[in-house]
């Protein structure tokens, strides 16, 4: 038996119908940058983030970049981030001109830990972004009122966690400005990269639909020196379609989660652990052990395929060697780098995939 670790297969078959009609109406059309698909995909985002307003853009790094950028956070000024995430969030800061400050994560749900946050603040600090690692938000109530008593924006990195609530309440609507993701494997994925920024601040929101379009609302009026970064028509013709399943699909991969905490029974196996005030939209199912190598070879050897997510923290990466922080800086995103493996996740996995992943990982005899 293969499987995979990841696959869009299931849910491009199951809407091929509809995407096939979505490539129809944009080639009917003849209009392929910022028409009525773009138009009408920025809404539909928005109200399902239940936010005021959105502007498509071309990744999740251009999203996060264009925001530090209007909000005219640049030269001496400082970010903070987590230290254990992707490092598409602080090459946005740098990419600004900024310098991102890393601090750990918490070790029992991985997100950017509040208290190191507070820590870390100087009068340089202008920002706060928190990433919603694996689709679990950060402890959004705790960060705002860290960011309220020192007057720094709050930008939500939810790339990985489309759909998730914090108290009820939708990821995009928890911050002053979030940046997503629609890279192929996300919950909510185009055919190709793709992002977006979702706000309910009307002034920001403008200046960024400038800034992505070559600084400029008016065709050959720039009012600010920007970049080209816009989330095309067939993109957002797709991104339409699959929007309509992205409740239905969270609910699969909960269900799939649920099994996997369940039915996983090795002691040598730490699982994911969900705070009772969110709910997790499992785009990565992530689990730890201290024999992660012979774990990740043991699955293979059964026609598992699995990931790391991520094997080197940003502050141990070469690009981030100019910050000169060395091994024990942060001591939770280094022991979750060194441990963590991610299991099959996708949409349309059969229970008996889901059986086979659990009987190995059960069967497999290494020691925490």
């Amino acid at each position: 038996m293969q499987i995979p670790f990841s696959t869009v297969k299931h849910m491009h078959n199951e809407l091929s119908a509809e995407l096939n009609q979505a490539y129809a109406d944009v080639m009917a059309g003849n209009w392929f940058i910022q028409g009525r698909q773009l138009t009408a995909f920025e809404e539909e985002f928005a109200t399902y983030c239940d936010a005021k307003h959105c502007i498509g853009c071309g990744n999740g790094l251009d999203a996060l970049v264009a925001i530090l950028k209007c909000y005219g956070i640049g030269l001496g000024d400082e970010v903070i981030v987590p230290a254990h995430t992707f490092i598409a969030t602080a090459l946005a800061v740098s990419y600004a001109g900024s310098s991102p400050v890393l601090v750990d994560v918490d070790k029992t749900y991985y997100n950017i830990c509040p208290g190191e946050v507070e820590k870390a603040i100087t009068p340089r600090t202008k920002a706060i972004i928190a990433v919603h690692l694996y689709g679990q938000p950060a402890d959004m109530q705790s960060l705002k009122a860290i960011a309220d008593k020192y007057n720094l924006k709050l930008i939500e990195d939810a790339a990985q966690a489309h759909g998730a609530l914090f108290n009820n309440k939708k990821v995009g609507s928890l911050a002053d400005v979030a940046a997503f993701s629609f890279y192929p494997g996300k919950n909510l994925g185009a055919l190709g990269d793709g992002g977006a920024v979702v706000t309910n601040d009307a002034e920001l929101a403008e200046k960024i639909r400038c800034y992505i379009n070559y600084g400029s609302l008016k065709k050959y009026h720039h009012e600010q020196q920007g970049v080209n970064s816009r989330l095309d028509e067939i993109h957002a013709a797709f991104l339409r379609v699959k929007l309509k399943k992205l409740d239905d699909w969270n609910i699969e991969r909960n269900k799939i989660a649920n099994r996997y905490i369940s039915e996983i029974v090795n002691p040598a196996i730490i699982l994911p652990v969900i705070a009772s005030d969110r709910t997790h939209v499992w785009h990565i199912f992530s689990v730890r052990t201290t024999e992660r190598n012979l774990l990740k070879e043991w699955l293979e050897k059964g026609g598992i395929q699995t990931l790391i997510h991520y094997p080197i923290p940003i502050h141990l990466q070469k690009a981030y060697e100019n910050l000169g922080l060395g091994v024990g800086t942060f001591p939770n995103a280094e022991s979750i780098a060194k441990t963590q493996l991610s299991l099959p996740f996708y949409i349309g996995m059969t229970e008996r995939d889901i059986t086979e992943v659990i009987s190995v990982i059960n069967d497999f005899g290494g020691a925490i």
